[in-house]
């Protein structure tokens, strides 16, 4: 019957992370180029009981107390990839790649350093000074790694090689960059990701389009219906632990004094 309680607790934590999941899926409903992420459940083989409120290893790790078959545990998370619909907007630097790629965006963190990170979000800006930047001010780089900078005073034209056209010629060429597998890339703040080891740049086979935006892949129709699902699992866990609960009630003080 202890072991119930074990299986409820654990199903409960699972349904959280998922509700977590969801909820940060439709907080970005709207948010250009987003990718949903989505979560996996694992069940346990033979792994030992959770001791639930012992937090000396970290928030909703195992606590090895004994064997027990506590029902699941949070498996692997994993990102979307498939694209969001595309968007008309008529600017000239809004841009939206086809298939798969990613543009490469020069970001400097609180502490000053910078990094590369990539973004299928092309809501992007000319500066006053001719720099290519996205929503939040960062460098847009170029094939060569660098910022991409034209002349703010001519016009533009951007072809789907990323080419920036002024005059009749190439004033610069803006990077898109692919990999080989996406198991090698994780979300960063700021709607970025950024490869980990392991991680390999391979040809990009997208395609830019100057005027248009990507779109989210989120669908809000499916994340509401997944959140009603997860919390009737939650709820149904809920009741599970207080049935037992007062079915254990009953043994102790009634049971108990026959």
């Amino acid at each position: 019957m202890v072991k119930g309680l074990y299986t409820a607790y654990s199903g409960m934590v699972n349904q959280e992370h998922r509700m977590d999941v969801l909820t940060n899926n439709l907080a970005n409903v709207n948010t250009n180029g987003y990718k949903k992420e989505g979560a996996t459940s694992q069940s346990f083989d033979a792994v030992l009981a959770y001791k639930i409120k012992d937090a000396s290893e970290g928030y909703n790790l195992a606590k090895r107390i004994g064997i027990n078959q506590p029902g699941v545990k949070i498996g692997e998370g994993y990102t979307d990839f498939d694209q969001g619909a595309i968007k008309t907007t008529g600017n000239t630097f809004d841009l939206a790649l086809t298939d798969s790629g990613f543009f490469a965006v020069e970001f400097t963190d609180k502490s000053g350093n910078t990094s590369v990170k990539y973004t299928r979000d092309g809501d992007f800006t000319l500066t006053q000074d001719g720099e290519l930047v996205t929503r939040d001010g960062d460098p847009v780089l170029n094939t060569n790694g660098q910022a991409v900078k034209i002349n703010p005073n001519l016009d533009t034209q951007i072809n789907v090689s990323g080419q920036l056209i002024q005059n009749g010629r190439v004033a610069d060429t803006i990077q898109v960059t692919d990999f080989a597998d996406y198991n090698y890339l994780e979300h960063y703040g700021e709607n970025y990701f950024q490869p980990i080891e392991g991680a390999e740049e391979t040809d990009p086979k997208a395609q830019v389009y100057s005027g248009y935006l990507e779109t989210s892949n989120v669908s809000a129709v499916t994340e509401m219906v997944n959140m009603i699902s997860v919390q009737r699992a939650y709820e149904s866990n809920q009741k599970i632990i207080t049935t037992i609960d007062s079915t254990l009630d009953i043994a102790a003080n009634q049971l108990g004094k026959l």
